[in-house]
């Protein structure tokens, strides 16, 4: 059995009496920890793999974990953390994007259990990792061990580093987890349509199923069919993280949905008549987390009773003028928010857009998210978005809009925008498309739109 460096017995304290935190909450070698085609993986085999990997890493300080399977993801994981190796998660496996972020690390090595086409070395997961006759303890960690470094998605720029401790990815999945009533759902299926990569996937996805008992698919569904078929096969007690983008795909099928226990949407801000249909439709509870990539999860709300968001355990805002900060125990430096927030009291909110949204036109203010929930509710339309374009003649940015709504002509639309927002906002080019290039969270990026937007004028 191998836990390096880092890794104690469950309880121990280090010498200065900080509590170390275990790796799983409360396990049973019996439970089972997770599935993967079909199988079920126990407690046991987990902690199993997880030591028989961490003996056989590379000795580097860190470790780009690019296993495309959720179960060798969180293997992954675990056993960095037992050799005190950072795992680095950028937020796409392009080649050049990869090269660009990992040449920032010198000690740098990639985890895959797929081909990669990388500068630095990579690590293949192994598919003979040894069985153990005695189950491995479980470890546990200092909460003050750096954990991961994630990078921001790139739809506002270039990715950006915001380094994670265990401490505050443990805090952060237990709040979530009791203000979410996952101790009312012991063992069941967690399955994410979102990627382990990202904040939101490594905190609503692992860091969930590992502190609050809940049994990880490795599988990423991302077709309505294959999202519908997951669900079906995984029985109850069962839950969905996902995005509006696959929550509007997945209710637009016809057929019969699957009934689960709890939705969990993120990313992109949840209409409210998307939720209500989402509950009726599955028959279960929809939670909606706000965080960013900056700072983690930060609060939640049941979307169909409210628009105001309850920060989790921990964590405060303050406004200092226009700017809103995070702060609090559960956060490591407080940090300002892209978001323009209004304040109920330091741990109640509403959000009313993010400061790069906001438009100003003939006097007239608007966002960028309002308008395209506004978009997106035109019955036929299947998937929209408004963007700013740089008007060359007048040297100014002009809304435009690209929209998926096969039955219907830019005039439809444009007459059904009419009743529903501003004519000072209404887009000055319209273009229809086959389909929009998100990335897998749903979002589109700069250089996404910057495509789009050159296509549109050379057409």
């Amino acid at each position: 059995m191998f836990w390096a460096r880092s890794a104690r017995p469950f309880g121990n304290k280090g010498s200065d009496a900080m509590i170390w935190l275990p790796l799983l909450r409360s396990p049973r070698p019996d439970d089972i920890f997770a599935r993967r085609h079909g199988a079920a993986f126990s407690v046991a085999r987990f902690l199993g793999d997880v030591a028989s990997l961490a003996a056989r890493l590379p000795d580097h300080g860190h470790v780009a974990n690019l296993c495309h399977d959720r179960y060798r993801f969180a293997v992954g994981f675990a056993a960095a953390l037992c050799r005190r190796q950072i795992t680095l998660l950028p937020p796409s496996d392009m080649p050049a994007q990869l090269d660009e972020i990992l040449a920032g690390y010198g000690d740098v090595y990639c985890l895959a259990d797929t081909g990669h086409s990388v500068s630095v070395p990579v690590f293949t997961y192994p598919h003979d990792l040894a069985r153990h006759s005695v189950t491995p303890g479980t470890p546990d960690f200092p909460p003050d061990q750096p954990a991961a470094i994630l990078f921001t998605s790139g739809s506002s720029g270039v990715p950006q580093p915001h380094r994670r401790s265990w401490g505050l990815l443990v805090s952060s999945a237990v709040s979530a987890g009791d203000e979410m009533g996952m101790s009312r759902l012991p063992q069941a299926a967690l399955i994410g349509t979102v990627p382990h990569q990202h904040s939101y996937g490594l905190e609503s996805l692992v860091m969930l199923a590992l502190q609050n008992g809940l049994v990880l698919h490795a599988e990423r569904p991302f077709y309505a069919s294959d999202i519908r078929d997951q669900l079906a096969a995984a029985g109850r007690p069962c839950v969905l993280v996902t995005t509006p983008f696959h929550l509007r795909v997945l209710l637009a099928e016809p057929d019969r949905l699957p009934l689960i226990d709890c939705v969990i949407s993120a990313t992109a801000p949840l209409p409210q008549d998307l939720a209500l249909t989402a509950e009726a439709g599955l028959h279960a509870e929809l939670h909606e987390i706000y965080g960013c990539s900056e700072v983690g999860q930060l609060a939640t709300r049941r979307t169909v009773q409210t628009d105001e968001w309850h920060c989790l355990a921990g964590i405060a805002l303050r406004q200092d003028g226009a700017s809103t900060w995070a702060g609090g125990s559960a956060i490591a430096t407080e940090s300002r928010l892209a978001d323009i927030v209004e304040l109920r009291d330091s741990r109640h909110f509403r959000l009313l857009g993010r400061h790069s949204d906001v438009i100003n036109i003939a006097g007239k203010r608007s966002s960028l998210a309002y308008l395209n929930i506004q978009l997106n509710a035109i019955d036929g339309v299947v998937d929209a978005a408004f963007v700013m374009a740089d008007d060359a003649a007048s040297g100014t940015a002009r809304l435009a809009a690209f929209v998926v709504a096969p039955g219907l002509t830019p005039s439809d639309i444009l007459a059904a925008l009419r009743s529903r927002i501003d004519p000072a906002f209404l887009p000055r080019r319209l273009t229809m498309v086959d389909v929009l290039p998100r990335n897998t969270l749903g979002k589109l990026t700069r250089d996404s739109v910057a495509k789009m937007l050159s296509g549109a004028e050379s057409a």
